[in-house]
C-alpha cells in the first residue's frame, strides 16, 4: 500500500523564496500596483513625462505607457502580466496603453480588499468576468457609429495624439493619417484593411510640418551616378527579381569606363 502522507520535495536554487496562499496573493498584487503606479502620473492631457535612463546611458524621455513598460526592466512575473497588458492593447488598440495598465491596477487593489474579507479569488474573478459583460454592453449602448464622417475621423486621431509629441501638429497630422487610411480601406468593408500597407519613414533633424503624404511607393535609395535625372515623367518601371547596384570589389581597385 502507498503511503498518501508523504510530503514532496522541492528543490530549488540558492537564495530562492517560496511563498504560497495569501502571501503570494499579496506580493503579485503589490507588484502589478507598482507598474500601475509608475506610469499613473502619464494619463491624461497634463499627464508628465517620464525620463528613464537604460543599463548603456541611454536617456528616454516619453509619456507613452507602452514605451515606459518596455524600457523598464522588471522580472517579477505578476508585475510581467501587466506589461502585457499594455503590449497587447497596443498591438490591437494602438492607443489607451496607460489606461489599461492603470484600471488593472486598480481592479488587483479591490480584488485585494475582497481577499482580505475572505472571499475566494474564483469568486473574485467570475464578479469581473461579469462586470467586464456589462461594461461591453454599457459601451455599446453609449456609442456612436463613426462611418465615413471625415471631420469625426480627423477628431479620433487628434484625439490619439494628445499629451503625445506629435501633439504640437495635430491638425496636419490628423488630415495625412486620415487621408493614408481612405486609401487603403476597402469599399465594401471599410474596416478590411491591412495597417502593413501604410509606412511611416522617419528623417531625423527634419520638421514635423514638413511631413507629407506620398500615394504610392516610396523607395529609399540614393542615385547611383550624379548625372541621372531626379524626376521623370510617363517612366517604365523594370521590376527585377535580383539586386542592381554597385557593389565594391573584393580587392582595392579603380574601374573605369
Amino acid at each position: 500500500m502507498s503511503n498518501n502522507s508523504v510530503q514532496p520535495i522541492f528543490i530549488l536554487p540558492e537564495e530562492t523564496k517560496r511563498t504560497s496562499g495569501k502571501d503570494a496573493q499579496r506580493n503579485n498584487i503589490a507588484a502589478a500596483k507598482a507598474v500601475a503606479q509608475a506610469v499613473r502620473t502619464t494619463l491624461g492631457p497634463k499627464g508628465m513625462d517620464k525620463m528613464i535612463v537604460d543599463a548603456n546611458g541611454d536617456v528616454t524621455v516619453t509619456n507613452d505607457g507602452v514605451t515606459i513598460l518596455r524600457e523598464m526592466q522588471i522580472e517579477h512575473p505578476a508585475a510581467k502580466m501587466v506589461v502585457e497588458i499594455a503590449k497587447t492593447q497596443e498591438d490591437v488598440v494602438g492607443d489607451g496603453t496607460t489606461t489599461a495598465v492603470v484600471l488593472a491596477g486598480e481592479l488587483l487593489r479591490k480584488a485585494e480588499d475582497l481577499l482580505d474579507q475572505n472571499i475566494h479569488p474564483t469568486v473574485v474573478a467570475k464578479g469581473f468576468r461579469l462586470a467586464e459583460m456589462e461594461a461591453q454592453r454599457i459601451l455599446r449602448s453609449i456609442a456612436h457609429h463613426v462611418g465615413s464622417d471625415r471631420a469625426m475621423l480627423e477628431h479620433i486621431a487628434m484625439t490619439a495624439m494628445t499629451g503625445k509629441g506629435a501633439e504640437a501638429h495635430k491638425v496636419l497630422l490628423s488630415t495625412l493619417i486620415v487621408n493614408a487610411v481612405n486609401l487603403v480601406v476597402g469599399k465594401d468593408n471599410p474596416a478590411d484593411f491591412d495597417l502593413n500597407m501604410i509606412s511611416v519613414e522617419r528623417r531625423a533633424g527634419e520638421s514635423t510640418e514638413r511631413s507629407e503624404l506620398i500615394s504610392g511607393v516610396v523607395v529609399d535609395r540614393e542615385r547611383v551616378h550624379p548625372a541621372m535625372p531626379k524626376e521623370v515623367c510617363d517612366a517604365r518601371i523594370a521590376l527585377l527579381d535580383c539586386p542592381l547596384e554597385i557593389r565594391n570589389t573584393e580587392i582595392d581597385a579603380k574601374i573605369q569606363i
